[in-house]
């Protein structure tokens, strides 16, 4: 794993050789505080000092957010060549989708981060409870990296951005509806009732909840962790195939 930290700086920072990355920080900031100020998620209307306005949209807003991110981690080496060229140095192909997931990782970690000016206003405003506060930041961060795994492996699946930005959304737009009580009845009537609510338990919103509530269950943080271990396996057999 000697070389995992020289495809991270190499990733992480070339995120920053282009304007985009500003550009997507600052669209990131501005789309997840407006609509936490929009009349749908009534910051101030709810009277209570806490950010679960804030971050009650990030299922949503990391399922569009994430696939931008990630839709450029292989799609773009493959189309370019230059993935060729990165597995002729002396390097595993654990090693680089390693390197470059936690560069996509730090850098949507960041994203997330930024956001702390918010934090400070609810601070100005009243008393939250920074519990539930820390939580809520390590479920927003745990769930940017389960996205960011689904979206890793479809860009190595494709050459093309586009089609890899659209198999991410898809793919992970299903991982965000299974937690829908509507969406499970529809797949009863295809499936045992057991094997839905199994399904189920495999929705993002659905262990997101218990850190915006201030518990850090064990399960959850397990099931995030799993995700992109499983997620980060595939991407490692789809590129040696």
């Amino acid at each position: 794993m000697k070389q995992v930290s020289p495809i991270f700086k190499r990733e992480f920072l070339g995120y920053f050789r282009s304007p985009v990355a500003y550009v997507f920080l600052v669209a990131f900031l501005v789309m997840s505080v407006s609509l936490a100020f929009s009349r749908y998620g009534g910051f101030f209307k709810g009277g209570v000092a806490g950010m679960e306005s804030y971050f009650g949209f990030f299922p949503w807003l990391l399922l569009f957010i994430v696939p931008a991110v990630g839709m450029r981690l292989w799609s773009e080496e493959k189309r370019s060549g230059t993935v060729e060229l990165l597995f002729t140095l002396p390097i595993t192909t654990l090693e680089a989708v390693l390197g470059k997931f936690l560069a996509g990782w730090a850098f949507l970690t960041l994203a997330i981060l930024l956001s702390f000016p918010m934090a400070l206003t609810v601070a100005w405003l009243g008393r939250p409870d920074w519990g539930i506060v820390v939580s809520t930041y390590l479920g927003a961060i745990l769930m940017a990296g389960g996205y960011l795994g689904v979206c890793a492996l479809t860009s190595a699946l494709t050459k093309n951005q586009v089609i890899s930005f659209v198999l991410s959304l898809g793919a992970c737009a299903i991982l965000l509806f299974l937690g829908f009580s509507s969406f499970t009845a529809t797949l009863e009537g295809f499936l045992p009732i057991a094997a839905a609510d199994a399904l189920a338990n495999f929705s993002f919103i659905t262990h997101f909840d218990a850190f915006t509530k201030g518990v850090i269950d064990p399960k959850d943080v397990v099931f995030f962790l799993s995700l992109m271990g499983f997620t980060l396996f595939l991407n490692v057999v789809a590129l040696e195939r």
